[in-house]
């Protein structure tokens, strides 16, 4: 098959959006929420920020006056309904453990929800999470922004349209070191917040955006788990996994909190292979290769920010009538795979999904 390079990456989901923007309320606000959620609700097309939520009501109040918010709102504030007429939708970006019970408050007052990864801390909690939304009626995505990235999107096309042949196997890595010059104490490393390590926090970008671009889920995972330096344990420091897909297709995946940085991605068919890299890094600069019949060509991907692409993205599907594909479903799916990445790693065994 011809191999096409475009010029330009369009937005393949885009549509007319009427009655924007979507007004969101904004809870938790970490270095993530501060230094790119917010700024990319500024530069999106479809979509504003109307409240700002925090556990501090000094830094609810200094990042609503940054944004031009209407509300600045402790966690009960927003628990008990402030403010609630002036925002459309929830964007929850705390702890993973704490997601469920800022969605069970959204839900409740009948808002749309975009739930930061992984959903929840445990299969159990995730679910819990899902059938919340569910029952209310309100629209869930699981915040993968990679599905929205214009160029992971584009590589999906080239490999359904048979680009590459038939997929055989697909790598993905993604590493750095997090504790250079951080907080030991941080949340990403407490098992109680996170519900694991570096699988929890980085390992589920290659694992999610192998479903992603196969567009199948994984019958069952073989893994491994190391930590070695004190600061990690009872967490994993390092994992390697590898899914196993209907029709023989493999993805072997690893994520380290405690190497050099690395972000890859690459799937091979029986005819080509693509590679990105870097790919899953938020401002990563993405430079795609694709080798078919021999030939090998690169290019830079060109793109807006997926962290605003994702918000548009989201704000498209509430206000039209587009499914959203990485639905709570979809990210329940994610937290289970992870579940038996451990018990693999624990057992020494292969697991089923």
């Amino acid at each position: 098959m011809r191999l096409e390079i475009p010029t330009r990456l369009e937005r393949d989901w885009d549509r007319t959006v009427d009655n924007a923007p979507l007004r969101f309320a904004v809870v938790g606000l970490g270095a993530f929420a501060r230094n790119t959620a917010l700024p990319a609700i500024e530069r999106s097309d479809y979509c504003a920020t109307t409240a700002v939520v925090s556990g501090s009501a000094e830094k609810a109040s200094r990042v609503s006056d940054e944004f031009d918010a209407d509300w600045a709102l402790t966690y009960d504030e927003f628990a008990d309904g402030r403010g609630r007429e002036d925002y459309d939708a929830v964007y929850v970006v705390t702890p993973n453990a704490l997601h469920c019970g800022h969605v069970e408050t959204a839900a409740e007052y009948g808002k749309a929800v975009l739930c930061e990864k992984p959903l929840e801390s445990t299969p159990e909690r995730a679910e819990r999470l899902v059938e919340t939304c569910e029952d209310a009626g309100v629209p869930l995505m699981a915040a993968y922004r990679m599905q929205t990235a214009r160029s992971v999107r584009w590589i999906r096309r080239q490999v359904a349209d048979g680009v590459v042949g038939d997929p055989v196997q697909v790598h993905g890595e993604f590493s750095f070191p997090l504790l250079a010059g951080g907080d030991p104490d941080q949340w990403r490393i407490d098992r109680e917040l996170a519900g694991g390590g570096a699988l929890m926090d980085i390992g589920v970008y290659p694992m999610n955006t192998a479903r992603f671009v196969l567009g199948d889920d994984p019958v069952a995972v073989r893994a491994t788990t190391h930590s070695v330096q004190p600061p990690f344990e009872g967490v994993d420091e390092h994992v390697a996994f590898q899914l196993e897909f209907p029709d023989a297709v493999t993805a072997s995946c690893t994520a380290s909190f405690n190497a050099a940085g690395a972000s890859r991605f690459a799937v091979t068919g029986t005819e080509g292979r693509i590679v990105v890299e870097p790919v899953f890094g938020v401002h990563d600069d993405r430079r795609i290769t694709v080798t078919v019949g021999g030939t090998s060509t690169t290019f830079e991907a060109n793109e807006p920010h997926e962290v605003r692409e994702e918000f548009d993205y989201f704000a498209t599907a509430v206000r039209t009538d587009m499914a959203i594909e990485p639905d709570g479903r979809h990210g329940l799916t994610d937290v289970r795979i992870a579940d038996a990445v451990y018990e693999s790693s624990d057992t020494g065994r292969r697991v089923e999904l």
